[in-house]
């Protein structure tokens, strides 16, 4: 066989010493010429990505390596990270399938020892935020529940939000007609250190009632934030009550070079992958969107909460018949004596609840577009949002106060006018 291969050879060299260009191969140099003259395409814009979806496909890769489909499921890792390359636990996983192609594949981010030991942080994180996005996926919310905090929503309140840090999960609803509708959950990444924020600096994500105050213009952001920033109004008053510091606790977006975070990752803000991000700031509103950050959600029926709610109702409806009555000191009945507001203790703000009972002068106060919200940690809490307008008025203050149960009563121990 090696002397045909010779004589092969050596015939070779006896045709011409130009060799001529096979039809193809003209044909192909033909191809590179015009390409090379035709003016360059105009790059192609990749279509927006929805909230959601990239999850959703990584969600069907896993799914695929469940059913042992190991070559479907190549071919989908390898689509998901040519359009997100910056998702590093897509990364991860394709890496691990195209191993597999060669050998087992004993857990996620199998690599060698030496990689393993150089990256062990990354893969740490990598590994939990698949566990938690899983767990959450697995464990979905009973359908027509809610989270226990939520008890009445005015209808101008359009849409809540609820994070769970343990799931590391946010879900977003809409308030309608017959209460609210779970719209969409996404991932997210609360503290390094955790949850339960106390002082500024610690590294923790609050856990409470809040509210969003405003709307960041990305533009005046940096990149680290990503597509944009929801600031939240930590601390409240239940905060400031028990001494907690901090501030700029923002619902915010990630870095170019990051799809999404670790589970753990931020200095306390709640931190989304950016078109989930998108979906939220086109979606709700500033001021009126509360958001319930909790240790681990609480679903219930809806009705279960009634009867809460009206032990509560009760005594919200007996401070507004006393303020209406026209008696201050029945009214100041209703404050807890370590009532804050304004830098002012109880005796402080006195005046002003006088002053508002002698405008009102008797007439009829009216709660318009009540809202509250429990909060129950070492206190059961109520977080109240309501207009008050008094008969004959065309308007007046939109009002929040905080209620605490002291024993069997309910207690104000801060009340202030909202923007």
């Amino acid at each position: 066989m090696q002397a045909g291969w010779a004589g092969a050879a050596d015939e070779k060299k006896k045709r011409k010493k130009k060799p001529q260009q096979t039809s193809q191969q003209a044909s192909k140099a033909e191809r590179q010429r015009s390409k090379a003259a035709a003016p360059a395409p105009r790059p192609v814009a990749r279509p927006a990505v929805r909230d959601g979806e990239t999850e959703a496909r990584l969600i069907e890769v896993y799914r695929l390596i469940g059913q042992a489909r190991g070559r479907d499921a190549l071919a989908r890792a390898e689509a998901l990270v040519r359009d997100h390359p910056n998702f590093q636990l897509a990364q991860l996983v394709y890496g691990d399938l195209l191993a597999a192609q060669a050998r087992p594949v004993r857990m996620l981010g199998d690599v060698p020892d030496t990689t393993a030991r150089a990256g062990a942080a990354l893969l740490a994180e990598l590994r939990d935020e698949s566990q938690v996005r899983m767990r959450a996926l697995r464990e979905r919310p009973p359908e027509g529940t809610v989270p226990s905090q939520f008890l009445a929503l005015s209808p101008r309140v359009k849409h809540a939000i609820a994070v769970d840090a343990s799931r590391s999960r946010l879900y977003l609803f809409q308030n309608t007609a017959t209460g609210l509708k779970l719209l969409a959950d996404y991932y997210i990444s609360v503290g390094k250190l955790g949850i339960e924020k106390v002082v500024e600096g610690d590294q923790r994500t609050p856990l409470g009632v809040y509210f969003i105050t405003s709307n960041l213009d990305p533009k005046s952001l940096k990149d680290f934030y990503g597509s944009g920033a929801l600031p939240i109004n930590y601390p409240n008053a239940y905060d400031a009550r028990r001494g907690k510091t901090g501030s700029g606790i923002w619902l915010h977006g990630t870095p170019p070079n990051q799809f999404s975070r670790a589970p753990k990752a931020t200095d306390g803000c709640v931190v989304l992958a950016n078109p989930d991000l998108e979906r939220i700031i086109s979606t709700v509103e500033v001021r009126t969107t509360p958001v319930v950050i909790a240790q681990t959600l609480q679903w219930v029926a809806p009705q279960s909460t009634r009867n809460e709610a009206q032990r509560f109702e009760e005594a919200l409806n007996a401070w507004r018949t006393a303020k209406s009555s026209g008696d201050a000191e029945r009214a100041l009945g209703f404050y807890a004596a370590d009532f804050s507001a304004g830098g002012k203790n109880l005796a402080q703000w006195a005046p002003t609840l006088r002053s508002e009972v002698e405008r009102v002068r008797g007439r009829e106060i009216e709660l318009k577009d009540l809202t509250y919200l429990r909060w129950t940690d070492t206190a059961d809490t109520m977080v109240v949002t309501f207009g008050e307008v008094a008969s004959g008025a065309r308007s007046g203050a939109t009002k929040r106060q905080y209620w605490v149960r002291q024993g069997q009563q309910w207690k104000i121990f801060y009340e202030g006018v909202t923007g």
